[in-house]
């Protein structure tokens, strides 16, 4: 078992973006126990990293050979073994297993408009009873419009993809990407972002 590192080791030693404050929160504030989790569309693996590092047993989902190059890289050096990684396209919609938690952190922004309709039920057919998933993901409102994502959730549509769950948490706040307006701004966006549990 290793020794559980710093929040922001990966960050301080690697250069990766610190994990997200959501899912640090879903294991520190909801408490969330260690399981079995994907990351869907894992990137370099900071979320992954994070919770293999918090004993999660975490299997990494990314399109990007790049992305898991450098997740595998950073594995080997710190001798992780808790980790998968797999090459997957979120849009084919065809996770493999089961999970007891899935996790898309700023993410779905990114995949087809017209497969979400596929790929969230996939999540959620793939998730145990009990287990959940934890969403964040870029909107485009009236108050803050936003077309420069191949998608983004409109006001309510990720609640009503699980009006059959259990909502632990949900809001649709303001948040900074980390893409400059062309002020040199951070863009500030409002959030869909969900913890819900299937019954």
């Amino acid at each position: 078992m290793s020794i559980r590192k710093p929040q922001n080791y990966y960050h301080e030693t690697y250069g990766l973006t610190a994990p997200h404050t959501d899912v640090v929160e879903m294991v520190e504030m909801h408490g969330i126990k260690p399981c079995k989790v994907l990351d869907l569309g894992c990137g370099q693996g900071r979320n992954s990293l994070y919770l293999a590092d918090n004993g999660f047993d975490v299997t990494s989902y990314d399109l990007s050979p790049n992305m898991l190059d450098t997740l595998t890289n950073i594995m080997a050096k710190e001798g992780l073994r808790n980790i998968d990684v797999k090459q997957y396209d979120i849009n084919s919609a065809a996770i493999e297993d089961h999970y007891d938690l899935i996790i898309s952190t700023v993410v779905m922004m990114f995949v087809d408009r017209d497969r979400v309709p596929a790929i969230i039920p996939d999540m959620k057919a793939h998730t145990h009873s009990g287990g959940y998933n934890l969403i964040v993901c870029a909107m485009s409102t009236d108050a803050y419009p936003f077309e420069g994502f191949p998608f983004t959730f409109s006001e309510g549509e990720l609640q009503r993809y699980y009006q059959d769950w259990e909502m632990i948490h949900y809001n649709e706040n303001i948040g900074e990407m980390h893409r400059l307006d062309e002020h040199g701004n951070r863009l500030q966006l409002q959030f869909a972002t969900m913890l819900a549990r299937k019954p």
